[in-house]
Parts: C-alpha cells; sequence; structure tokens
C-alpha cells in the first residue's frame, strides 16, 4: 500500500512530520516497507553523456550512439541529431517513458537493423521550448550529475509505502491508514462529508443479482453517468497515480483508481453503449470465455462470478472487467459499479485462473460492505466535475441484510494480559476512535466492531487494539521473582524428564518422529482401537494418528540401519491416540532393540533375548519409583507380541498396567525387541500410594549367599517362588535372585528346574552355620508349601 503525507492529509489534520508519521507506523504494526521519492511524468528523464558516436551502418542520416546513464555499462542509442557527438551531455529518455509532447510511449525497438534502448531528447520533445533542432546540449558549465533526473521535484514529499498484513484490509486504503494515527493521537480525522450534487435523471438499467447457493455478490450498487467528455486527468489526479507507481489512462478510470487507494473501495466503470440490455450477477458457465482488460484471454470454470449481459462476461466480480465493456477517451455514456463480493470465492476464482489485480487484492481480505454508498458518490461527483455529463440517482442490489458483530467485552482482561494497568476511560477512547461502538453494560462493555475490521473475533483481539496503540514501549518490563514458591515441573512432568532419562541411560538413543502413521502399519498394532484417519493429512502414507510408538519407530530403525548405521536401540516418549474425541490420549515410553548378525557369515554378534528387555524395563520402573515388591509379572501382552515370548507389569493389585514387553510379532517384523510403559498409569499408582521413603540403613556384619534349585511344574512362575522366599524373614533375606531356568535331560517332561540365589544379612550379628541353616530349612519349607515345588537333589 503506498501514499503520501499530501494524500494523507486529506484525511488526517496533523502537524508530525513525515519521519514521525513513519515511526510511528512502525510502532502500531504498519510496517513501513520502503521511502522513496515521488515519480511523475518527467521522473524517467535523465542526465546522460554521450561516450562514442558512429555512423549507423545501415542509415546515412543516423548515428550509433554509446549513452553513460550512470550505470556499470553504457547502452547503445539510435540517434538522427546532427549535433549527436562524443563528450556531449544531455538528456535521456528510457524505454518505457512517455514522451510529453505526443504522448508516445517508448519501447526497445530495431531501427535499421540496430536495437536502441530508448532515445536521446530535444527541448521541443520536453516542452522545454519549440527547439527542435538536435538534441538538448546542457553545456559544461553546470555540475550535472550522469543518471539523476533532469527536472527538479516541485516538493519534498516520499512515496511511503507499507506492508499491510492480511488482517489489516481496512489499511489498504488512505482512510484506514489516518484512523489509526488519528487513534494514537497523531492529529484529528477529517469527516467525509456528505457529497452533493443534483441527480438529473432516474436510473433505468436493469440490473439484477441471481439468488442461487454460490453467490459471491451480496450488493451490487450502481449510477448511470451520461454525455461525459472523458479527457486526460487534471495535474493533481494525474500527481496522485504516478505517485502509486500506476500509469494515468483517462479520467474515468484514474477515478476508480483514486478512490480505491483513498476508500478501499474498488469500483469498475462500464462503457453503458457497449452493454447489451441489461446486467446480470451469476454464476459463469463452464467454457465461457472473458477478453479481459490485461490483455488476456481466460477460459471460465462453473460457478465463477461474473457480472454479464445478453451476450456474455462483461467482467469477473471484485477481479477484472472485460474488454468489450471499458471505457475509452470517446466513451460518452458509463454505469459505474461499487459491489461486494465474498471474499473467500473472490480468492478461489483469482487462484485458479491465476489473476492478481489491485481489486481482487482487497476483496479477498474483506472490505467495508457500508463504503459502496460512498465510494460511488466520491467517484460520480468527481467524474461531473472533470467530465461534466449528468448523473441518475443510485440503485441498490442487495441479497443481504449487514450486521455488526458484538463483543461483550471485559475491560479487566487488558491489564492481565499486558502486566500494565489501563483505566476503562482510556480503553474506551482507544476503541471509540479506531470505530468501534461502546456502551458500558456492568462491569463491562458490549463494543460493536465496525463492519472493515473483519480481523476482530474476540475480546483478545480488542486487547491487542488497545496495547497497539498505546505503545508497545508502554510495556515496562518487570522483574522475575528471585524466590521460586512453586516447583517448575509438576509430578507428571518430573517423571516425563526422568523417564526420557531413565531410558537413555541404558544405551538407547532418543527419536522424535511424527504423531502421524501410514495406516498400513499402524493397524498391525492398534488391537481394539478405531482407526483415525485425518482429513488433510501431509503426506498419503502419514494418513492417520498413531496408536502406537511402535510403527515409527520401527520404521526409521530399518531406515538406519539399511543407511549402515549398526547396532542401536531406539526409543520415544509421546502421545498415541484412543480414538477422535479431544484429550483422548495417552504417553508411551517406548524402547525397541532389534537382532544383528554379522555381515559376512551372517551369525548372531551378541545374543538378544526377552529377558535383556525385561532387564532394561524393570530397571526403568525402579528408577521411576516402583518397588520391586509391588510389580507383578503376567503372561498376557498385546497380539502384536510374539505370544509366549512377551508379557505385562502389573501393580500387586492388578489396578494398574504398568508395561508390555517381549518380541515383536515375527509376522510384523522379525527378531525385534521392545517395552511399552504407560506413564499415566505409573503416576497415578505412585499419586495414589505415595509412601514415606524408609532411610537407607546398612548392616555391619557380613552377608552369606545360598543357592537352591527347585523342580517345579511348568507352568508355575518363578516369581511365586520368590515371593515364597521373601515371606521367610524380611529382617534377614535382603535380596532373591532367579539365575537360572532349566528344562530338558534328566529333568520329567512336565517339569522344570528353576535356580535362585539367596543374600541373607543380620543387622545385629554374623550369621553362623547353625543360623543358615536353620534360615536355608525355613526357606526349603515355605517354597514346598506355598508353590509345590521340590528342592532338587
Amino acid at each position: 500500500m503506498k501514499f503520501t503525507k499530501d494524500w494523507l492529509s486529506d484525511h488526517l489534520k496533523t502537524k508530525k512530520n513525515e519521519q514521525q508519521i513513519i515511526e510511528k507506523l512502525n510502532g502500531i504494526g504498519l510496517e513501513v516497507e520502503k521511502v522513496e521519492p515521488i515519480k511523475n511524468e518527467l521522473s524517467d528523464f535523465v542526465v546522460a553523456k554521450i561516450i562514442k558516436a558512429k555512423k549507423h551502418p545501415n542509415a546515412d542520416r543516423l548515428k550509433l550512439c554509446d549513452v553513460d546513464i550512470g550505470g556499470e555499462a553504457t547502452i547503445k542509442v539510435v540517434c538522427g541529431a546532427s549535433n549527436a557527438q562524443e563528450g556531449l551531455i544531455t538528456i535521456y529518455a528510457p524505454p518505457g517513458s512517455t514522451i510529453p509532447k505526443n504522448g508516445m510511449k517508448l519501447e526497445v525497438s530495431k531501427i535499421r537493423g540496430e536495437t536502441s534502448y530508448g532515445m536521446l531528447c530535444s527541448e521541443s520533445e520536453l516542452k522545454i521550448s519549440n527547439e527542435s533542432e538536435g538534441i538538448i546540449e546542457l553545456g559544461k558549465k553546470f555540475n550535472y550529475s550522469i543518471g539523476k533526473p533532469y527536472f527538479k521535484r516541485k516538493d519534498t514529499n516520499n512515496v511511503i509505502e507499507l506492508s499491510i498484513t492480511p488482517n489489516r484490509p481496512d489499511c489498504l486504503g488512505i482512510r484506514g491508514i489516518a484512523r489509526d494515527l488519528f487513534a494514537c493521537g497523531y492529529g484529528e480525522l477529517k469527516e467525509i462529508k456528505n457529497v452533493k450534487f443534483k441527480k438529473t435523471f432516474k436510473h433505468n438499467f436493469k440490473v439484477k443479482i441471481e439468488k442461487n447457493k454460490n453467490q459471491a455478490c451480496s450488493i451490487f450498487g450502481s449510477c448511470l453517468i451520461k454525455n461525459i467528455s472523458n479527457r486526460e486527468s487534471p495535474s493533481w489526479l494525474k500527481d496522485k497515480i504516478l505517485a502509486l507507481g500506476l500509469r494515468p489512462i483517462s479520467a474515468v478510470v484514474d477515478i476508480t483508481n483514486y478512490v480505491m487507494f483513498d476508500l478501499n473501495r474498488p469500483l469498475h466503470a462500464y462503457d453503458l453503449d457497449k452493454i447489451n440490455n441489461s446486467i446480470t450477477v451469476r454464476n459463469s458457465k463452464k467454457g465461457e470465455i472473458l477478453n479481459a482488460l490485461d490483455n488476456k484471454t481466460y477460459t471460465l470454470k462453473e460457478n465463477m462470478c461474473v457480472i454479464a449481459d445478453d451476450q456474455g462476461p462483461l467482467g469477473l466480480g471484485g477481479i477484472i472487467g472485460g474488454v468489450r465493456s471499458g471505457t475509452g477517451l470517446d466513451t460518452k455514456n458509463i454505469l459505474i459499479e461499487s459491489a461486494y463480493f465474498d471474499p473467500v470465492i473472490t480468492r478461489k476464482t483469482a487462484k485458479v485462473l491465476e489473476i492478481n489485480t489491485d481489486a481482487k487484492f482487497r476483496f479477498e481480505r474483506g472490505i467495508d460492505p457500508q463504503s459502496a454508498k460512498d465510494g460511488l458518490a466520491k467517484a460520480a461527483k468527481l467524474i461531473v466535475d472533470i467530465c461534466g455529463g449528468e448523473v441518475s440517482n443510485f440503485d441498490f442490489q442487495e441479497t443481504i441484510k449487514l450486521k455488526k458483530k458484538i463483543i461483550n467485552f471485559d475491560p479487566r482482561l487488558v491489564s492481565r494480559t499486558i502486566g500494565i494497568k489501563v483505566k476503562d476511560k482510556e480503553i474506551n477512547k482507544i476503541l471509540n476512535k479506531l470505530g468501534f461502538e461502546t456502551k458500558k453494560k456492568g462491569k463491562n462493555i458490549e463494543i460493536k466492531i465496525p463492519l472493515w475490521r473483519p480481523d476482530i473475533f474476540g475480546e483478545i483481539d480488542l486487547v491487542e487494539e488497545v496495547i497497539r496503540i498505546l505503545g508497545f514501549e508502554n510495556v515496562k518490563s518487570i522483574e522475575p521473582e528471585k524466590i521460586r514458591t512453586k516447583p517448575t515441573l509438576n509430578f507428571y512432568q518430573k517423571h516425563f524428564h526422568l523417564a526420557q532419562r531413565s531410558v537413555a541411560s541404558k544405551g538407547y538413543y532418543e527419536a522424535i518422529t511424527w504423531s502421524f502413521s501410514d495406516e498400513k502399519v499402524n493397524v498391525k498394532f492398534k488391537e481394539d482401537i478405531e482407526t483415525i484417519r485425518i482429513i488433510n493429512p501431509i503426506s498419503s502414507d502419514l494418513g492417520v494418528l498413531r496408536n502406537s510408538l511402535y510403527p515409527n519407530l520401527i520404521y526409521y530403525m530399518e531406515k538406519n540401519l539399511n543407511r549402515g548405521f549398526g547396532e542401536q536401540s531406539l526409543f520415544e516418549i509421546g502421545p498415541v491416540f484412543k480414538s477422535n474425541k479431544p484429550g483422548d490420549q495417552i504417553t508411551v515410553i517406548c524402547g525397541i532393540k532389534k537382532q544383528i548378525y554379522d555381515e559376512q557369515d551372517y551369525k548372531r554378534v551378541d545374543h538378544l533375548d526377552v529377558f535383556e528387555i525385561k532387564r532394561d524395563l524393570i530397571q526403568t520402573l525402579i528408577e521411576l519409583g516402583i518397588d520391586k515388591e509391588e510389580i507383578l509379572v503376567e503372561e498376557k501382552s498385546p497380539s502384536y507380541y510374539h505370544p509366549g515370548i512377551s508379557g505385562s507389569i502389573y501393580s500387586k493389585d492388578t489396578k494398574y498396567l504398568f508395561a508390555y514387553f517381549g518380541q515383536i510379532h515375527p509376522k510384523i517384523v522379525p527378531e525385534t525387541y521392545g517395552f511399552e510403559i504407560f506413564l499415566e498409569n505409573l503416576v497415578n499408582f505412585k499419586s495414589n500410594n505415595k509412601k514415606n521413603k524408609e532411610s537407607l540403613s546398612l548392616s555391619d556384619y557380613q552377608k552369606s549367599e545360598r543357592d537352591f534349585a527347585f523342580l517345579t511344574k511348568k507352568d508355575t512362575k518363578a516369581s511365586l517362588l520368590v515371593d515364597a522366599v521373601k515371606k521367610v524373614d524380611k529382617s534377614l533375606i535382603r535380596n532373591v535372585k532367579i539365575f537360572d531356568v532349566y528344562e530338558g535331560k534328566n529333568i520329567p517332561s512336565d517339569k522344570k528346574s528353576i535356580a535362585i540365589k539367596v543374600t541373607i544379612q543380620s543387622d545385629y550379628k554374623t550369621m553362623n552355620e547353625s543360623d543358615l541353616s536353620d534360615i536355608s530349612n525355613r526357606i526349603i519349607k515355605s517354597v514346598e508349601e506355598q508353590t509345590g515345588a521340590k528342592l532338587r537333589s
């Protein structure tokens, strides 16, 4: 968005200078992207020096000149002036500039086979004098700077270019910029006066909006202006159009552009005599053709908004007009359109057809529907003032009733959010200046949102408006409290980070993967959980929310192995999803290991078995604060584990499932082992079973170890033997460890041998042989009575 301080003064009475305005605009979120001198029709004409002039190879009266225009390299210009010679300082007109004398726009062209980039000018061509013999000779007595504009600027104003974010369409007009500066206290906002002029005849041209589901146009305002004399714009209007970087075309077109930038109100002018019978705003039919004003032809898709007559489309609503109804200097009667088009449909149409115009840029962001009448009135008045003619009454076709959004706003939210106290009176003042209507309702304020602010949805948006205008520099820094009264992490968060460190300490590398997974793999791990499909996945192989951490971990482990990274263990801690309901997810710590083979002889490097993964799991649970005495190992596990080489770990009362472990089913992936710890269950168990930790006490007396081998049934759990031993005397038995399970030779086929090592130690004396024999006999008796096992002889 471009504007000048002079143009801004049409809406804002201010004593601030240009630099102060620029600084304030940056401070309130209207970023100033660029500031550059104003350009006019003569800005392109620069001082140049002929470095070399030689005879044109194909023409006697022409010369081929090398011209220095202030750049690194010279350019080629074909010149017919007799005084074109080496060392001459003159004036150069580049391609794209317009010669004042005849209005000719220069282009790169070939003259008798030689390319000419622009031209060297005479005084008559620039309207300096009537002298047309030869090009201008500036002489050497004046200190001219090569490459600098020859014509001095009439004023010292600059063009200020703003980078307007998509949420602020109101500032795509100078009126909106002035309103923000007014709210900051940078001047007084001038009122838009009611435009008064005589409407001499009735609007009798038929305009209709077709009502259908996808109709983009909800307001179509128009007026007729007859018997105009379209002409070149006056200098004040041309200067404004040129300052925006646009090319003046004619008074009618320039006025519609002027109103668009002035009030953020796009308009369009039709040559009334070229419209066939009537105007209908409708949806396009597939294959309709539009020859547009950008000199391109567009084949329309179905359901694009078109302004059409009985012959076909005249233009695309809110985007671009067509050549067939375009105005020219010979136009006598016009219809001015001032409409409102749906932002989403407008953007969709422009994107499909790859069209980018100033009107589309505004309509797709959402403009003020109420500006249709003000914009139409201002344009009609200017056209009559400049081009003459007679104006009809205004006709407005509307399919919706405009309604302002209302927000019940708690002003205390401002102070709570930004950390500084702002009085209700100051809040009201800022919002009123920005165009919001406020009404006190108890402790709250009822606020009506102006239609030019489609970006305001809730209370926090109003807070942002207040602090933006108040100034971010007024938000003072507050020293942080140096005394911590509450822990940084809660009970769950502490366990989350402790789990990361615990698993990593066992040689596992942490992986962070997507919360999405490939449905083909994910389905193998989902058990009875529903598949949660993503509506707009980032890729076809990440189409569902994961039900387990295994699919992604297995994928990346295989990928790493294929890249030659060798033996590795991976783990991840993160959410898995149970349903598509918000919050229906659990946090899982998942680790995997894979059996690795030597590449040459395909022999196992180190044997990996379920006991290794079980060891890592139980040690992690202990480090997370679960006592060994509270753990119960069960055989049952999900179907994605290998039956018989997997299990689960519960609390002793089986209320809480802590983990699964074992070999992943070989049909899914070969020789891979893993475990899953359910963090919420673990934390809930500890929260509900908090115990005061006993202080650590170490005995001063020697410990003794005794080994026992029991013959028991095949289906007997080893943990039953351990429990039976511990119950004998907790004050003496310090540790029980299973060190061998044997089946085979010399053992009945329905039996197995379980060997355990028992550590015995007293806090009061050194155990003698009699004491050890006594407790050994008690251990044997307890195991035999409680499990039915027999001591092997």
